[in-house]
């Protein structure tokens, strides 16, 4: 089965070209279509909250707010028809299903929070891409936890710059949890068509849940041959060197499954994949 949609929500906050790009990189793979949702927030919305405010002076601001955010639209989807001339791609109207046309991208607008929009129209899409969260702060933290929790769909998360290509060459982060298998399964159409696919595996004595042999023999089956890698991880310390060992081995894309089974204690005190969203260079997909 390939990927033919690919969702990618953007907003006015610069971090466009770089979801787009790995949009691309990705769709380019498999002639799949983007459909680029711009998410700007309700008027009402941006309202002070608990502050009671004159029915005047309220119609004022929501028409003083909602006219800001039709200069960014008009300003953004310029941005995004020079994106696309610039590298020949194919727009089409966003209710149109244009098989056979190549790599196709739309255009539309959603309003309200983007975690909202994402989990009402990510379920009909094969593979999600949205920004890498910033290091402090929410922004960004909530549509990734939408993607991943709420929906459970297959995530790649851009990193800052525009990605010229994602998908050739994929490290696959295997610890035998669920977690990872999952991560294995859906991505499977991406690593059928990498050109390469690296396991990697952190030296310890024992796995836990499926071991490396299980993993060798499902992607057996499907065709797909991998080299399997140990690397070396410090004591208390996975991510780092997995990182390492994904860009010595030279990936251009990271494939694991995304925080344990105690997601909160994981999200509080971080962890591998806290580390990895938050310095890894190359796109990272991910899955729960």
């Amino acid at each position: 089965m390939d990927l033919r949609v690919i969702l990618a929500p953007v907003r006015g906050d610069g971090k466009g070209e770089s979801i787009l790009g790995l949009a691309v990189a990705l769709a380019r793979r498999f002639e799949a279509h983007i459909d680029v949702v711009h998410v700007h927030a309700k008027p009402e919305d941006l309202l002070p909250f608990g502050v009671p405010i004159p029915g005047l002076l309220r119609e004022s601001i929501i028409e003083a707010v909602a006219k800001t955010a039709g200069q960014e639209e008009t300003h953004l989807r310029e941005l995004f028809r020079e994106f696309c001339r610039a590298r020949g791609l194919n727009e089409v109207d966003a209710n149109a299903t244009p098989l056979g046309q190549g790599v196709t991208i739309s255009w539309r607008e959603e309003a309200g929070k983007q975690a909202s929009v994402i989990s009402r129209l990510a379920p009909l899409a094969d593979l999600l891409v949205v920004a890498r969260p910033e290091p402090s702060g929410s922004l960004g933290h909530n549509t990734l936890e939408s993607a991943l929790f709420d929906v459970r769909k297959l995530t790649a998360l851009a990193p800052p710059g525009e990605v010229a290509e994602a998908g050739r060459h994929v490290a696959v982060a295997w610890n035998g949890s669920a977690e990872a298998a999952r991560a294995v399964g859906l991505a499977l159409p991406l690593l059928a068509r990498a050109d390469a696919v690296t396991v990697l595996g952190a030296e310890r004595p024992k796995l836990r849940g499926l071991d490396v042999d299980a993993l060798r023999r499902y992607l057996a089956y499907h065709e797909i041959s991998a080299e399997f890698k140990d690397f070396r991880a410090r004591a208390r310390d996975v991510a780092a060197p997995l990182l390492e060992a994904a860009a010595q081995a030279g990936a251009d894309l990271l494939l694991m499954g995304a925080y344990g089974a105690d997601r909160r204690r994981e999200l509080v005190l971080g962890g591998v994949t806290q580390h990895v969203v938050q310095h890894a260079e190359m796109p990272v997909l991910m899955a729960h």
